[in-house]
């Protein structure tokens, strides 16, 4: 850390932000189908994002939301513990933290899948909303980017280079005429977030969908919670929210996944054809690499290189009895 920052006075430095209040939801389970209740709660200063199996009893329930933590990444994204504790389908919470710039919260959960919603963050930054921001008394940290990593599997590759703020540039192609090749680039900041890609919902193909369902999986899977294409056809009545959401959600997957370096990551993130695996594998590369990050406090100067979601910080955008 560099050393000047021990010459600055505390009011310098952005501060740690956590909700106000808690607050919960209930909603389906992508892969089992079942009914799962969500809770977010405030956590303390730096603790980070830390999911709890309220089904679950003793210490084995906590999970922290750590790349380390990741122990599968076929379908979605799934952290698991020491004890065998596992939580899936978590990188749609993840990204609306991030985007919302929420550095610490408990999240508590009666199953082992984050409930899926509507397929994309835009839920959860409602709940994020809802709840309200307060600053914490601790200085916020972030992990910058020194120096460039990459890796690849095949054609796909995703890569991480230093940066004045975090950026995604993503880029997908599919044979499907309906989703073709896709690209977008955006600093994942002043509420970018939720303003491009929040309400971006996850996509699959009819025939992927079939596969899953007959392995019992997806079982919560539905058109009400899904982009679903059948051939060169999307199936989905209402048609895309965006000319370009299959992308754009890839883009919030990434979000989720690089919340997971344990905090706000201060580089340009770039992905072609990348998806949860190579997401995670570029965070272990990182990590395994001391001289290319560093962690970091942020300065108030660079306030608008972090991602905020416009939420203010001691004030809730909508009046709602939240949970306590």
């Amino acid at each position: 850390m560099d050393g000047n920052y021990s010459l600055r006075a505390k009011n310098d430095f952005l501060r740690q932000r956590t909700l106000k209040a808690s607050i919960d939801c209930t909603g389906v389970a992508l892969h089992s189908g079942d009914t799962v209740t969500m809770t977010i709660r405030p956590g303390e200063t730096d603790t980070g994002i830390v999911f709890c199996r309220t089904d679950v009893s003793g210490k084995g329930a906590e999970i922290a939301a750590l790349w380390s933590n990741v122990v599968d990444t076929r379908l979605c994204t799934v952290l698991g513990n020491s004890d065998g504790v596992t939580v899936s389908t978590v990188e749609h919470i993840m990204a609306a933290l991030a985007g919302c710039g929420i550095d610490n919260a408990v999240i508590e959960l009666n199953g082992p899948e984050v409930p899926i919603m509507d397929g994309s963050s835009e839920p959860f930054v409602f709940l994020l909303e809802c709840a309200g921001v307060v600053e914490q008394d601790a200085n916020r940290r972030v992990v910058r980017v020194l120096k460039s990593v990459s890796v690849s599997d095949g054609e796909c590759t995703v890569s991480i280079v230093p940066a004045t703020r975090f950026e995604v540039d993503m880029e997908i192609d599919f044979k499907s005429q309906a989703v073709n090749q896709q690209n977008i680039r955006l600093g994942v900041i002043n509420g970018a977030f939720s303003k491009e890609l929040a309400r971006a919902r996850t996509f699959g193909f009819l025939h992927e969908v079939e596969a899953m369902r007959a392995a019992g999986l997806a079982k919560g899977g539905s058109l009400d919670n899904a982009i679903v294409v059948s051939g060169d056809t999307i199936m989905n009545e209402d048609g895309l929210r965006f000319d370009d959401e299959f992308v754009r959600h890839k883009a919030l997957d990434a979000v989720g996944d690089m919340y997971l370096a344990g905090g706000q990551v201060i580089g340009a993130f770039s992905g072609v054809r990348s998806g949860h695996a190579l997401n995670n594998l570029l965070l272990r590369t990182l990590f395994a690499d001391e001289s290319a990050w560093t962690y970091d406090m942020i300065s108030a100067d660079e306030a608008d290189n972090v991602p905020d979601g416009g939420i203010d910080a001691d004030c809730a955008r909508f009046a709602v009895a939240a949970n306590a």
